[in-house]
């Protein structure tokens, strides 16, 4: 029995790109334990898991926090692997940081086979630059994932379905709304989203839900109060029951942000709304149709691989220029096809 440890502690976007490559892998390598090392609050993601995988929470604003309590992490890690008497010990960095980096050292003196992730930062770099820009598209995350556990000598066709089968047959039509995300290079303004809801709004049989954290609550009630037809279930529910109600959806809205790679792991159909980042840079949804991305063609674009930097114009054009009516138009160009599989 190999014991591999999987290493991802980044943002939980991208903890859920890593979903369907985890599952495949395990799911094909039974006699194999598969350990991910994530930050705590990513835990309750991992659900309808395989049962050779098990989550290592660390716990970085607690026991694991610094320096010594990377220490500590290492040393609880490694007492997990000695109770289960493992002798082939692989690791699978998928993160590539300083953290990371000294977890990989430990094991590498342990004997263990280390494999990290390429993540492209110098082909990153040239995509998003002012000047001279690269204008090609980078590997994929799920790619780049599974070059890592190739290295370990797994195979890694994806068999991931999602976390369980699409449900969608209702008398109304779900469309979920998801209009935030962590930079605002990276956000629709608010009130062009809001024209987008109040057309949506008055079209017959159809139910508005809107997602966000507890932070934005707040500024999503006000659209309740509003207009009819529209619910916030911002910061309301667990992961299981968010990514349940999801499932449900006839067609999700989000940004380039969590909520459309949480809304790929149970096979809804996303539409994507890009600004400063683009999807040439990796990061698009699982199955999603590239299609469905909405998005406008500027020279500065993208600038930058994660929506955090000043817009270079100084008015976010590559957001304000994109019309309601076309992020309309785009869902329901999936509605029509949806009501026709049935």
């Amino acid at each position: 029995m190999a014991i591999t440890l999987v290493i991802r502690l980044s943002s939980l976007g991208d903890v859920a790109i890593l979903i369907p490559t985890l599952y495949s892998v395990a799911l094909k390598n039974p006699d194999d334990k598969f350990f991910l090392i994530t930050k705590k609050p990513l835990q309750p993601l991992f659900f309808n898991k395989p049962d050779n995988l098990e989550i290592f929470p660390v716990q970085t604003k607690g026991r694991h926090k610094g320096f010594f309590g990377l220490i500590r992490s290492v040393r609880d890690v490694h007492s997990i692997i000695n109770r289960l008497n493992g002798k082939d010990i692989k690791v699978a960095d998928l993160h590539d940081v300083i953290r990371s980096t000294i977890v990989d050292f430990f094991f590498r003196l342990k004997g263990a086979e280390i494999a990290v992730i390429d993540k492209g930062r110098q082909a990153k770099k040239a995509l998003v630059r002012r000047n001279n820009k690269k204008f090609l598209p980078l590997q994929t995350s799920f790619s780049r994932y599974q070059k890592v556990f190739e290295k370990l000598g797994y195979d890694t066709s994806l068999n991931f379905k999602g976390f369980y089968p699409k449900e969608n047959k209702k008398a109304e039509t779900w469309i979920g709304i998801a209009p935030f995300a962590k930079h605002r290079g990276k956000i629709y303004p608010f009130e062009q989203m809001e024209e987008v809801v109040r057309i949506l709004n008055n079209r017959p049989a159809t139910k508005i839900f809107l997602f966000g954290g507890k932070e934005e609550s707040p500024l999503l009630e006000e659209w309740t109060t509003k207009y009819e037809h529209v619910e916030s279930v911002a910061g309301l529910m667990p992961f299981p029951d968010e990514l349940s109600l999801m499932n449900r959806l006839d067609v999700m809205l989000s940004m380039d942000s969590a909520n459309m790679h949480l809304a790929s792991l149970v096979n809804t159909p996303v539409v994507s709304v890009w600004g400063a980042t683009h999807p040439y840079t990796g990061f698009y949804g699982y199955n999603q149709n590239p299609e469905n991305a909405v998005q406008i063609d500027l020279s500065c674009r993208p600038c930058s691989i994660f929506g955090g930097k000043p817009c270079w114009r100084g008015d976010y054009a590559c957001l304000t220029q994109i019309s309601p009516p076309v992020i309309v138009e785009k869902i329901y160009s999936i509605i029509s096809l949806s009501s026709k599989s049935f």
